[in-house]
């Protein structure tokens, strides 16, 4: 598939996504968001790949945030739209794919960049990256799941303070704040994503799927995260990769799952 504001390209297991809009510091449009959309569906429909990597093209920004210039004159019934379709497109979209999305964030993660990372399954930062959500110095919220993933990640009093004061934190900090896994210099960020994803792709896809899909439950209201583990790790049982993984371990040689 042909990418306007996007690179996807596929190595050994993994798939590595780039927005790739540097002159725009690779702020989402409405384009780039469906075209995100198309490439991690892609991903995740192909058996063949085990890990997604998203990341920012050039040096400077993983996403600077959303192309204001695209919505400045929207009222409130588009504000809302603009919102919803994002979020069901893309942003929870991402959060409940099936196959790991690891956030490669080599620069400025704002806004809707920053809401993206969050999104991913966990998140790695380079040395020189900067995150943080403004929207309250433009008069408007966070409305891509800021509001709710940044809590959750770092905590209510640490995610009020950020909003609040609309301030950027730097690799270090978010690294303490449980925002980022890890924290590698920009040369040494996609070698390091590359290599959590070898130790990630030798694990049973079908248990990973099960157990993100399990996480996940616990943030969703009016649902059991308990339950839903304990159907997830029964229904384990009746997989081929339940076979193979247990048979492996009893015959003391590497597992080869098949994703069934």
């Amino acid at each position: 598939m042909n990418y306007q504001n996007i690179i996807s390209k596929n190595h050994n297991s993994t798939s590595i996504i780039t927005v790739n809009r540097p002159n725009k510091l690779n702020a989402l449009n409405k384009d780039t968001i469906q075209e995100l959309h198309d490439a991690f569906d892609t991903a995740n429909k192909d058996k063949n790949i085990k890990v997604i990597i998203v990341t920012g093209g050039g040096d400077k920004a993983f996403v600077a945030g959303a192309d204001i210039s695209e919505f400045a004159h929207f009222n409130a019934e588009e504000g809302k739209l603009l919102a919803a379709n994002g979020q069901q497109l893309l942003f929870d979209f991402v959060e409940n794919l099936s196959t790991p999305v690891i956030a490669a964030i080599n620069g400025f993660a704002l806004g809707g960049g920053l809401e993206l990372a969050m999104a991913c399954h966990f998140r790695v930062a380079s040395d020189n990256a900067k995150m943080g959500l403004p929207e309250v110095s433009l008069g408007v919220i966070p409305g891509y799941g800021g509001t709710q993933r940044l809590p959750q990640l770092i905590g209510k009093g640490r995610a009020m303070e950020l909003i609040m004061t609309a301030g950027m934190i730097d690799a270090n900090q978010a690294l303490s704040y449980g925002l980022v896994n890890h924290v590698a210099s920009q040369e040494d960020l996609l070698p390091l994503c590359e290599k959590l994803a070898i130790k990630i792709s030798r694990n049973s896809p079908v248990a990973i799927a099960a157990a993100i899909k399990s996480i996940n439950a616990n943030y969703k209201d009016g649902v059991d995260g308990y339950n839903v583990e304990i159907n997830a790790f029964g229904n384990a049982f009746g997989t081929k990769d339940f076979k193979e993984g247990t048979s492996a371990f009893l015959e003391k040689r590497k597992a080869d799952f098949s994703g069934e």
